[in-house]
């Protein structure tokens, strides 16, 4: 049995620019943490032949076409298993659908269970281009690459998206005390919407393969946004990243109508009257987790539990997509 696990993540700037409908014209930048919140994926060898699957369906098929999930299918393609007799499971600590990246830490975490049940070992920037070619390329999901490699490096890290699809990714030099100070005071709250981010990527790609205008200037500017956030938490200043993380989510929600909804839009504006510097909806949008950088931790808390939103609280990880258990 192997049981491998991916982190999921936040972004702390730039989000969006990791498409490469995107980065492949004017190259993209973020910054991103993982955190200690996982999806775990379990391979064993079961006594009879075929394919079993748990995960929020049951499968149990004889061949590998007629697996119904997706990433499941193509990973055991894209492995050559010839005459499948393979047992998947996968179980998260939060659901699918909440902006926190679970797709990518899924698929790093499949996959790098898969090749270790096949003696086979990849690295880290490996691990996460082969995730990425799974969803991006054999898929064809209207998606960035943040997930993927954030999911498989750990740590919070600078990814630069080049236009000829390589990806340099180096560690956020912030001290310790700011460190400290981010896993503190950064808070997340569920808003109770899941959705898929599907829609509000596509609408992405698809301006940005046209070239509008608004799309890309909207782009550029959460861009330069990233690099702003970069130099103010290498500065220690925490206040202006806050700041920032506001400006972002102004920024934000002209990209989409979808972006937001009136819910949201009230809960993030009690946020700010109550102990907030700035805040955003992590992932595409539409749903997920609000987070916000507090100033005052008991006000926001208390403010936020008033109006029915659950507090998921976290720290960084820095480990990255591994195997936990062999046997």
């Amino acid at each position: 049995m192997i049981i491998a696990r991916s982190p999921l993540r936040i972004t702390l700037g730039g989000g969006g620019t990791d498409l490469p409908s995107y980065y492949r014209e004017h190259e993209g930048f973020l910054v991103s943490a993982a955190i200690d919140k996982y999806v775990y994926v379990t391979v064993m060898r079961p006594f009879t032949e075929g394919i079993y699957l748990k995960y929020s369906q049951l499968e149990q098929v004889a061949l590998i076409p007629e697996v119904k999930h997706p990433i499941i299918r193509e990973a055991l393609q894209m492995l050559g298993f010839k005459t499948p007799q393979v047992e998947i499971t996968t179980l998260a600590d939060i659901p699918a659908g909440t902006g926190l990246g679970s797709s990518g830490s899924f698929t790093t975490a499949l996959l790098k269970a898969l090749h270790t049940h096949r003696k086979r070992h990849l690295h880290q920037e490996e691990l996460a281009e082969l995730a990425c070619h799974i969803e991006i390329d054999r898929l064809g999901e209207p998606i960035g690459k943040q997930d993927q490699y954030t999911a498989a490096v750990g740590g919070v890290t600078c990814f630069t998206f080049h236009r000829d699809d390589r990806v340099s990714c180096a560690p956020l030099a912030i001290g310790m005390d700011t460190q400290f100070e981010l896993e503190d005071n950064l808070l997340l709250f569920f808003t109770g919407f899941s959705r898929s981010a599907s829609g509000i990527l596509k609408d992405q790609q698809v301006r940005s393969q046209r070239n509008d205008a608004e799309m890309i200037n909207n782009l550029h500017y959460v861009k330069e946004l990233g690099y702003r956030s970069q130099k103010a938490l290498v500065a220690g200043d925490t206040r202006l990243f806050g700041e920032l993380m506001h400006e972002h989510w102004e920024h934000k929600k002209r990209r989409s109508g979808g972006m937001s909804n009136p819910e949201i839009d009230q809960w993030y504006d009690l946020g700010m009257k109550n102990g907030a510097i700035g805040g955003k909806l992590v992932g595409a949008g539409g749903g997920g987790f609000l987070m916000f950088l507090a100033q005052d931790r008991s006000a926001l808390r208390h403010a936020m539990a008033k109006a029915g939103l659950e507090e998921v609280r976290f720290k960084f990880d820095y480990e990255g997509t591994k195997v936990v258990m062999t046997s």
